[in-house]
């Protein structure tokens, strides 16, 4: 399936708003990533978000003259909030990194749509949807959704120098969406960057730790995370107490 037009998130009112408004007058929207990849795997969508040709600024003005209220949430990584009947829709300007250093991104805003979906980190999260409900698919997607295969855009060691916590990320969605094995490039590239994970905030680590643990089976990623490295290196003691259970076991 990579029809979404019959979904009932899909063809709310106020989705169609924003595709008229903002596909006005040259412009052009998508619905990007998490809404396109749960819709396409029969999943709830809850958050919509949204990714446009137009300007952070004309985006605001466009909402304004509409009477919509616009909030400039991150408007200088180029995104919008655009509030309709209560909830808020994040629209954000396509985007091209010009510098990361494994932490945060300088952004310079384009009109490409392939380098926006090639700057995402995994390809069941590169994907888009137009106003006709069309899946449009430029790295991979579908067919990964297929097998609910979660793997990097392009080369997974340079998805992850550009923002180290994309390794917690790489297990968190495959504790909510994998199949099997993980991606063997995926888990080698996170194995190789775990020691990176110590230049993070402790607070950007526990959110993303949260959202894994909050999966309805969050074991298998958590064992991988074990076996590559990735666990001991954001909590310590847990080598140390399997060790320590290890030794007590050889003395009993």
């Amino acid at each position: 399936m990579t029809d979404l037009s019959q979904q009932d998130w899909f063809r709310t009112p106020a989705l169609g708003r924003l595709f008229a408004l903002l596909n006005a007058d040259g412009g052009e929207v998508r619905v990007a990533g998490g809404a396109v990849r749960n819709g396409l795997l029969g999943l709830p969508v809850s958050d919509i978000d949204l990714a446009t040709t137009l300007q952070p600024e004309e985006v605001i003005a466009r909402a304004k003259a509409a009477g919509i209220k616009a909030v400039p949430t991150g408007i200088e990584h180029g995104t919008v909030t655009l509030v309709l009947d209560g909830k808020g829709y994040e629209v954000t300007t396509l985007r091209r990194d010009v510098e990361t250093d494994g932490r945060r991104a300088q952004v310079a805003f384009g009109a490409d749509w392939q380098e926006d979906a090639e700057r995402r980190d995994l390809t069941i999260n590169g994907l888009y949807a137009g106003q006709d409900g069309q899946v449009i698919d430029l790295v991979g997607g579908l067919a990964d959704i297929e097998t609910r295969t979660v793997r990097f855009i392009g080369d997974a060691e340079q998805r992850i120098a550009e923002d180290y916590l994309r390794v917690l990320r790489f297990f968190r969605f495959f504790a909510y969406y994998g199949h099997g094995r993980p991606d063997a490039a995926g888990l080698k590239a996170c194995a190789r960057a775990r020691e990176k994970l110590k230049t993070l905030s402790a607070e950007r680590v526990w959110s993303e730790m949260k959202k894994l643990l909050s999966a309805r089976d969050p074991g298998r990623a958590l064992l991988w995370m074990r076996q590559s490295g990735v666990l001991g290196e954001i909590l310590p003691e847990n080598g140390k107490m399997g060790h320590r259970r290890h030794s007590g076991a050889d003395r009993g």
